[in-house]
């Protein structure tokens, strides 16, 4: 009679999963929060499917979904932490620095106090110590703290009440009047054990598998799969990636079922893709120019694997040389149909922006300065000019 039950629930929560809810799910995977005053459309519609949105996010991602009377959030906590996991707009570490430090001194103001910007620089720099101490003379520091203080407002953490900001890049005694919101204190996620008491970040991502009782395996996969552009097989036995193989007609249709995406799995990897993008988020290739270099690497690449042998994981490891060799190559010949901008950059300039943008998509990793490799993701695309173009 109980196995009867749980035959019925899960078949309940199958139709019950409509379009609304695959929406609903779409939008706490792509923002940090939903907060009502500024999309309340957004907010009602996560409302209305909360249940089964909750009940899904508990049962295949392991992840904590936050209803508040002002917002939603859904805790996003990525296995491994990546590079373009941060804050696009922040450059340099100070910037996270600075940015904990305003979190921080906001953890003694109430909701709706007001303070100057001088109240808050004059903190941060009395609590600086050591080789990193914060000087406001300085103007990159200045600048990093320009950049903390925007993010935070387009967080919605502050509002500016009063004078501009991008005025303290020259002139340090500029005023800027602020005010705390609600979600300045929900910003920072709760932690399963107290910070002072893990020693890195590795240590506080162990602890929060800690607290995932069963199906660590499935949690940590379909984690990979929504967070990441693609679930590389990083060895023969890669466990997650073994699970994919023997469970991928149930995690294709359970991933269909649930959202606008579809599984693809190759040998050495597996990614999620979309019939019809919505390019209100981020998708390969995009308008940006360099993807199209991307994309002509790729083909590339395919043309002369003759001239490459892939590592056992599916990996193409090249030194540095041979990388701006093949887009030397790679520019005299396709070059003149690239915008300006890559048409006249430099060699080593055109390489800096292809290393950045590709592994911002898992498509290339650096590990140290004179090697590069080339993940099996970028051959699963490939781009040439269509004929009527080159004639």
């Amino acid at each position: 009679m109980s196995f009867l039950r749980k035959e019925v629930s899960e078949l309940e929560v199958k139709v019950e999963f409509d379009e609304q809810a695959k929406e609903a799910l779409e939008l706490l995977l792509h923002h940090f929060w939903i907060l009502r005053t500024t999309n309340p459309d957004a907010y009602r519609r996560i409302r209305e499917r909360e249940k089964v949105v909750r009940r899904y996010l508990d049962d295949k991602f392991g992840l904590l979904l936050i209803v508040h009377q002002h917002f939603i959030k859904l805790e996003k906590i990525p296995v491994e932490p990546e590079p373009w996991m941060g804050m696009s707009e922040f450059q340099e570490t100070r910037d996270y620095t600075l940015f904990c430090s305003a979190m921080a001194f906001l953890e003694g103001k109430t909701v709706g106090e007001q303070f100057l910007l001088s109240e808050l620089t004059e903190e941060i720099q009395h609590n600086s110590i050591g080789e990193d101490s914060i000087d406001w003379t300085i103007y990159t520091h200045r600048k990093s703290l320009i950049r903390a203080l925007k993010a935070m407002t387009t967080l919605k953490i502050l509002v500016t009440v009063d004078g501009a900001l991008h005025q303290f890049d020259t002139d340090q005694q500029q005023e800027v009047l602020y005010e705390t919101t609600v979600y300045s204190k929900y910003f920072i996620r709760s932690f399963p054990e107290d910070l002072t008491s893990f020693s890195n970040w590795k240590d506080v991502l162990a602890s929060e598998w800690g607290t995932q009782q069963e199906d660590e395996r499935r949690k940590r996969v379909y984690r990979k799969l929504f967070f990441s552009p693609n679930l590389q097989r990083i060895a023969l036995d890669d466990p997650d990636f073994a699970y994919i193989r023997t469970f991928r007609n149930h995690l294709q249709e359970d991933i269909e079922a649930h959202s606008h995406y579809q599984l693809r799995v190759f040998k050495n990897t597996a990614l999620l893709t979309a019939a019809d993008p919505d390019y209100r988020y981020d998708y390969f290739p995009d308008a940006k120019a360099v993807t199209d270099i991307v994309l002509q690497v790729s083909m590339y690449l395919a043309k002369n694997r003759s001239d490459f042998t892939p590592l056992e994981t599916g990996e193409l490891l090249l030194t540095m040389g041979d990388f701006e060799r093949l887009l030397a190559d790679l520019k005299v010949h396709q070059g003149f149909g690239w915008s300006k901008e890559y048409r006249e950059t430099s060699l080593e300039g055109l390489r800096k922006e292809m290393i950045y943008t590709m592994e911002s998509w898992m498509m290339a990793k650096q590990t140290e300065p004179a090697l590069i490799y080339l993940q099996p993701l970028l051959g699963l695309l490939a781009g040439s000019y269509p004929k009527e173009f080159i004639e």
